[in-house]
């Protein structure tokens, strides 16, 4: 794998986030579900907006996939990212904004249509919780054809959020990254993304996860909801049973690393939370850009977890500062 241009080849809902520090009264106001993720139309999205007007909102290029890509290159790692947007101001900043981050974002932006780049109203409440308010605008019609199969070629490995699921062309996609792929024999990893796309699409994440997935990132809440237990320790033991790596999360507890030498425990890092957001893309970044650069399950864990805290001490999705990888070789 030395030779590869890119450790990773992501694919994702290309989605601006819209930052927003909010009291609970204001998402009970906005009849939203605290922690969640709602899918709705511009009309609710901008409702949202309006009563937002008199703050000073923060922009940053996001979705899940694409905040595990920026962190692979904040570790000190390559990636390119497949995502669709709009040649719209929302777009443009996209663009330039991975390309800032040192991801590779290749898919050409649509002409200015009726379909707007994707974005999503973040709230954060003080006890660091996040509420998503996402559109997903023109991110939901990335078609398989858009993909650059020779860019994944050039990668050690593919990763792919979840969020896919919930659209025919933007699952196609997922499906086509993993069997071309599979035959390139590229490692291929999952993440389940959300309790209600669990919820929703359990069976086709176990069959996925069968046919093709050899690495697969969850957390508690996910892990839960998907094995059906209330016991992390239980999801955990579950999980090595479903795939031949798994990374299941758990807040400030750390995570569980399965494989084929049974599940461990790795320890977080004590820390003070202000915001969420971000968290396990964090982590999906820390622990990718290990399993491609040399480090073995638990260390690639480990530096997950560094990466996750340092993300849930700052306001957004991502960090600011480009030299994490100085930072590895006293973490790990």
């Amino acid at each position: 794998m030395t030779n590869k241009k890119f450790d990773v080849f992501g694919v994702g809902n290309a989605i601006v986030d819209i930052l927003a520090q909010v009291d609970d009264a204001f998402i009970t106001d906005c009849g939203l579900d605290k922690g969640g993720m709602t899918l709705m139309e511009t009309d609710r999205q901008a409702e949202i907006l309006t009563k937002l007007e008199q703050q000073n909102l923060k922009l940053a290029s996001g979705g899940s996939a694409a905040n595990t890509m920026v962190a692979i290159a904040q570790s000190g790692g390559t990636g390119t990212y497949s995502g669709k947007v709009t040649s719209d101001t929302h777009g443009v900043f996209y663009k330039k904004d991975m390309g800032e981050a040192g991801i590779e974002f290749y898919v050409d932006m649509a002409k200015e249509a009726s379909l707007p780049t994707g974005t999503s109203v973040i709230l954060t409440t003080p006890d660091a919780e996040r509420t998503m308010c996402t559109h997903l605008g023109i991110s939901a019609t990335l078609t398989k054809s858009e993909l650059d199969l020779d860019r994944l070629s050039q990668s050690k490995s593919c990763y792919v959020e979840g969020y896919l699921w919930t659209g025919d062309d933007t699952r196609a996609a997922c499906i086509e990254t993993f069997e071309q792929a599979k035959k390139l024999s590229i490692k291929t990893a999952f993440t389940f993304s959300d309790m209600f796309l669990v919820d929703l699409f359990k069976d086709d994440f176990r069959n996925l996860v069968n046919d093709y997935v050899d690495v697969v990132f969850c957390n508690a809440d996910e892990a839960k909801k998907f094995f059906e237990s209330d016991d992390v320790n239980e999801c955990a033991k579950q999980l090595n049973g479903l795939c031949e790596l798994g990374f299941l999360t758990d807040g400030g507890n750390g995570c569980f690393v399965t494989d084929n030498t049974g599940v461990h425990h790795i320890a977080g890092f004590p820390v003070k939370a202000i915001d969420t957001v971000g968290a396990g893309d964090a982590f999906a970044g820390g622990a990718l850009y290990g399993l491609t650069n040399g480090l073995s399950n638990n260390d690639s864990a480990k530096w997950g977890n560094y990466f996750a805290s340092r993300v849930v001490e700052v306001i957004g999705p991502r960090l600011q500062e480009d030299s994490m990888h100085e930072h590895i070789q006293s973490i790990i």
